[in-house]
């Protein structure tokens, strides 16, 4: 009897802890409707999530962790934003270090490393977050910003 016990105190934890985690990749680092944190993963070429949700007005602290073998890039802007980014990646002679050169709404993370962005989104944004590596945002990877 006691081992059943156990297990139900182990199930009734776990249940607890994942219902404060809220969304994958989210959490609240103000209840008081500060800032967000939005942790992102960068492998191969893929953003993991894919989509997300940000409160419209509330600045969001985005967290992108490179856990692939290759440089990855995060640039935050609509459709038109990221195809000009493209262009203007791909025709760039630099090394594929970091070649945002001050630009606030990207960053350059190299593998097992992390950065941040933080971005303030306008009620009804869908902004996109692309990898300009060569050939990544080709392949999808990106990520689609929804503000609500």
């Amino acid at each position: 009897m006691r081992p059943r016990l156990v297990v139900f105190a182990l199930i009734a934890v776990v249940a607890v802890a994942a219902a404060a985690c809220g969304s994958p990749g989210e959490s609240s680092t103000n209840a008081g409707g500060g800032s967000r944190t939005i942790d992102i993963d960068m492998r191969d070429t893929a953003f993991s999530p894919k989509h997300i949700t940000v409160p419209a007005g509330q600045e969001v602290r985005l967290v992108f962790h490179n856990r692939g073998k290759v440089a990855h890039d995060a640039f935050v802007g609509d459709e038109q934003a990221q195809m000009d980014h493209e262009r203007a990646m791909s025709s760039s002679s630099s090394s594929m270090g970091d070649m945002h050169h001050g630009d606030s709404d990207a960053l350059t993370v190299q593998p097992g490393d992390s950065g941040m962005l933080t971005h303030t989104f306008r009620a009804g944004d869908e902004v996109l977050i692309g990898c300009h590596q060569p050939g990544h945002y080709a392949s999808g990877m990106k990520v689609t910003v929804k503000a609500g």
